[in-house]
């Protein structure tokens, strides 16, 4: 890729995955291209955070998201690198798989089949999951004596609570598409063949609403994740009157009264 936002030299050469920019939808994607299974290895782990930086950079993208070719968004990391990697590289894997999550922008996961692992924490940093019917989340850790240790058990804890983070890590059970939707781990479950256009739809949706909007509010959501409720409502008040002074509230206001469609600005 020629842009210069993307002359990161961990970006030269792309190990599992492309990228693929739409200016016309204002949608930037993440494609996980590593057949069949779109294994992650550790320096895709790298790679994947210096691109969802990119890409939250890059002024043509409003909505990011991430996805995958074939049947299987992604059966996991590469194990044997975790016996090659350096303790002091291994203790830095939570904050690449959380770049979704640091991503000013909203981040879409589209998931379908096996989304282990790695696979699913990279999915959990993202605000918002579509799983196809036929995705099957897991983190089989325990089962190579081992915990998850890219924040899966911590975010999925804060999705699901204690009780059904338990039966999920200790037992390294898989929760179908139904499950996760039931669960409140996805917020839609669509047919295998529904899900790109599930995901075009959200995109689409995104896009309608003033980008400084949506970027406070993902900020402030994210912010008060573990705060208590005055503290919570604190922040909001705060960010409330920052977006205040926005021409796009005043145009959302106008826009109101007017009885029309929006144009926002981001400013």
């Amino acid at each position: 890729m020629t842009d210069p936002r993307y002359n990161h030299p961990l970006l030269a050469e792309l190990d599992g995955f492309r990228i693929e920019i739409d200016a016309e939808t204002q949608r930037g994607d993440i494609v996980l291209d590593r057949a069949p299974m779109n294994v992650i290895s550790m320096p895709q782990r790298d790679q994947l955070r210096a691109a969802f930086e990119a890409l939250d950079a890059d002024q043509r993208v409003r909505v990011i998201v991430l996805r995958a070719e074939g049947e299987h968004f992604s059966s996991g990391g590469y194990i044997k690198g975790f016996l090659e990697a350096s303790p002091e590289h291994v203790s830095h894997l939570a904050d690449n798989i959380a770049a979704p999550w640091r991503c000013a922008k909203p981040v879409i996961a589209a998931n379908k089949g096996y989304t282990f692992g790695v696979g699913f924490e990279i999915s959990l940093a993202c605000d918002f999951r579509i799983a196809a019917r036929s995705t099957r989340y897991a983190l089989p850790e325990q089962k190579l004596g081992q915990i998850p240790g890219s924040g899966g058990s911590a975010r999925l804890q804060a999705l699901i609570g204690l009780a059904r983070t338990k039966d999920v890590v200790m037992r390294s059970r898989r929760i179908s598409g139904q499950q996760a939707y039931d669960w409140g781990i996805a917020v839609e479950l669509v047919d295998n063949e529904a899900l790109e256009e599930s995901t075009a739809k959200l995109v689409a949706e995104l896009c309608e609403f003033s980008p400084m909007a949506q970027r406070t509010a993902k900020k402030l959501l994210n912010d008060s994740e573990n705060a208590t409720v005055a503290t919570g409502i604190e922040l909001e008040g705060h960010a409330y009157s920052r977006l205040r002074q926005s021409e796009d509230f005043a145009e959302g206001v106008k826009a109101f009264h007017e009885k029309r469609k929006p144009t926002f600005v981001g400013r």
